[in-house]
């Protein structure tokens, strides 16, 4: 009786150690791809760059506060996202206008109060436009898309239905269409996937 508790507990250990933990591919044009270091201004008035989001799960998007077409729904969809994890500073989220010349910083302050946004965890950015678009070709590896509503935003700037999340490392982990209520969920789960790498790092 004795060696047969034995045998069960070796058993348990041995499968449970045989458990592999869920992973999430890493993602680039080259290996071991990583966000490049970055300087914008958020909604009040902080530089903030990638010191700010160092060893963060980091969710990324980009919009602009005039936008009638995806970008309400996208962020609408990101503010779910926020509330599963407000308060957690391990998880940042970035938000980076396409139209820096009307999202002024009083711009994006006033459009961040719409989702009551903690602007030490979810962050409305502008700055240098060719910086943002950089970020978002080469970092983020965000595509171009035309914006639903025929609003003028110059032809080779960023406008995506994608959120880009970025692991602790600054690699990219996954890409999720903002638009897809279903994939909500699964970014949910994903940031779990690498909360769970960050502790066991």
């Amino acid at each position: 009786m004795i060696f047969g508790v034995a045998f069960l507990g070796y058993y348990y250990k041995v499968t449970r150690a045989n458990i592999t933990k869920p992973s999430l591919p890493v993602l680039g044009n080259v290996p071991e791809h990583r966000v490049a270091p970055f300087s914008f201004i958020n909604q009040d008035g902080k530089t903030i760059t990638n010191e700010d989001v160092k060893d963060k799960v980091v969710v990324v998007e980009y919009f602009f506060a005039t936008c009638k077409g995806i970008c309400p729904k996208m962020n609408e969809n990101l503010s779910k996202i926020y509330g599963k994890f407000k308060g957690n500073k391990d998880v940042m989220i970035l938000s980076h206008t396409v139209d820096p010349l009307k999202d002024t910083v009083a711009a994006l302050k006033a459009y961040s109060m719409k989702f009551d946004a903690d602007a030490t965890q979810w962050m409305f950015l502008t700055g240098d436009k060719k910086q943002l678009y950089d970020m978002a070709r080469y970092s983020y590896l965000i595509n171009a898309e035309d914006d639903t509503t025929g609003i003028s935003i110059d032809k080779d700037f960023i406008h995506d239905n994608h959120y880009v999340l970025v692991d602790n490392y600054g690699r990219i982990r996954g890409m999720y269409d903002g638009l897809d209520d279903n994939k909500l969920d699964t970014l949910v789960s994903h940031i779990k996937i690498l909360l769970e790498e960050k502790k066991g790092k």
